[in-house]
């Protein structure tokens, strides 16, 4: 069992940044698989970001080049750094995990455990 709780959030102007940072309690984070997916008013959730087992990442296309995940097993936490951001990118983000460290996958129902979210405002 892993409790997720996210946190960084916040209101932006187009081309400013934010740092997300998703806490993990209950279990390492070493042991699952973790992921930044977002949901959109009148949107379905999509996938944003994860970190696969051999270390590489993997994006959704539009957010490449902008945002960068990363990870600090020591404190069980898993980050966000957002840059350049556009209004496009206002959404409530989620943190979410499953015990398969093996996957690669970025679809949404793959996920079992989720954080509450932390809403990103990015103004025109």
């Amino acid at each position: 069992q892993v409790q997720l709780v996210e946190s960084g959030g916040g209101s932006v102007q187009a081309g400013g940044p934010l740092r997300l940072s998703c806490a993990a309690s209950g279990a390492s984070i070493r042991e699952f698989f973790m992921a930044w997916l977002r949901q959109a008013p009148g949107k379905e959730r999509e996938g944003v970001a994860v970190i696969v087992s051999s270390g590489s990442r993997i994006y959704v296309d539009s957010v490449r080049g902008r945002f960068t995940v990363s990870r600090d097993t020591a404190k069980d936490t898993l980050y966000l750094q957002m840059d350049s951001l556009k209004p496009e990118d206002t959404a409530t983000y989620y943190c979410a995990a499953v015990d398969r460290p093996y996957e690669r996958s970025l679809l949404p129902a793959l996920f079992e455990y989720w954080g509450q979210g932390t809403q990103v405002t990015v103004s025109s």
